[in-house]
């Protein structure tokens, strides 16, 4: 059954699930995953909490301590998502030990609303580490160019982050830019760069899916067969530029030092589109050193009929520019499609975000104890 995914392991990319809820914690289901789907990491985001917590299934009792206190919504919010990634950090924390830190990671983001202002990002990223308070956390802070500078400060101050939302090859150049910028910091300030670990979250299906949906409108046999490849180039792509900054000469001081790489982070890569094999975005993104965090389902899929074949990304970047260049040639604007995907992004993660607070906010009241 797990074939496909120890071969996917074997080859260097980390299976991490992109899902986390309480009653995957208290049923033994994360430690299943763990055990028998070689999955080493979880993925969080506003829109999995906000399903999750929507959901009720293990939650009532600590929301019922919570209103007694008259907490806000935002602490009560704050207190319910950390226990969780708290619980899954620490059923991951083996995974963590063997692998010397890289792995056994558990991310949660930063409120969503603060994600066009950098000073509130930092000073929500610390208060979450330390709420956390576990070693194995990465804290997520989106890729918008408020988000840079704050990427940069997080890193200096030694706390573990996976940047979220990247969907541009020039912003992911930005990115790896403020992660070495940070280390550069936190080298001054003295710290073990050892113990300081990044991911670069790049975003896939939403790729193709905005994309897709323009080749469509053209309609043309050209625009046609051009669906279904704008995704993986824009990824492979990545990787081409994740080996240029991490074999620079500014890497190398760093590497001396004893720092990470920030390892690229296949996100969203749950396929959209029926029209495609539902691991595509598995199995075409094979490399060493990347992290893939699925959904459930394909995680299953990928277990129960993927075909790894080796590594899948590397020598293909000749191709990749071939097809983004074709598809530019048919007036589809690549900067236009990379920014209304990350507006796009920062919005959904904050409707789920409010939609979260107005939830929570009903659970509180209907759960708080009468006076006296």
């Amino acid at each position: 059954m797990t074939d496909a995914l120890k071969r996917l392991s074997d080859e260097g990319v980390a299976i991490w699930l992109d899902d986390l809820s309480r009653k995957r914690i208290t049923s033994g289901n994360l430690a299943e995953l763990i055990d028998q789907q070689h999955v080493v990491g979880v993925t969080t985001n506003p829109s999995i909490f906000q399903k999750a917590i929507s959901s009720g299934d293990g939650y009532e009792q600590q929301v019922a301590d919570l209103a007694a206190r008259k907490v806000t919504v935002e602490e009560a919010i704050r207190m319910i998502t950390t226990a969780d990634v708290r619980d899954a950090a620490d059923i991951l924390r083996p995974v963590f030990d063997a692998t010397g830190g890289q792995d056994g990671r558990v991310s949660i983001e930063v409120d969503p609303r603060l994600a066009h202002h950098t000073t509130p990002t930092i000073a929500e990223a610390k208060q979450l580490a330390w709420l956390v308070d576990r070693p194995n956390t990465l804290i997520k802070i989106p890729a918008t160019k408020a988000g840079l500078p704050a990427i940069t400060e997080v890193i200096g101050l030694g706390i573990s982050v996976n940047v979220t939302l990247i969907f541009s090859l020039e912003r992911y150049r930005e990115v790896m830019d403020a992660y070495l910028a940070g280390l550069e910091k936190a080298k001054a300030a003295g710290l073990d760069l050892s113990l300081i670990r990044s991911v670069a979250s790049f975003f896939v299906s939403r790729v193709d899916t905005e994309i897709d949906k323009r080749l469509e409108k053209i309609g043309t046999d050209e625009a046609k067969a051009l669906k279904g490849k704008a995704a993986l180039a824009n990824a492979r792509l990545a990787y081409q530029a994740y080996e240029e900054v991490f074999s620079s000469e500014r890497w190398a001081a760093l590497d001396k030092a004893g720092a990470n790489k920030q390892r690229p982070l296949w996100a969203s890569t749950g396929v959209k589109d029926p029209a495609f094999k539902d691991t595509l975005y598995v199995e075409d993104l094979v490399a060493p050193g990347t992290v893939n965090t699925m959904p459930e389902a394909t995680l299953e899929a990928t277990a129960d009929h993927g075909s790894i074949t080796g590594d899948t990304v590397r020598g293909t970047y000749d191709a990749a520019q071939a097809d983004l260049a074709a598809i530019g040639k048919l007036g589809i604007s690549y900067d236009d499609v990379v920014q209304v995907l990350e507006d796009e992004g920062v919005e959904k993660f904050e409707a789920s975000w409010n939609d979260l607070l107005k939830s929570t906010e009903a659970e509180l009241k209907r759960l708080a104890p009468s006076e006296g």
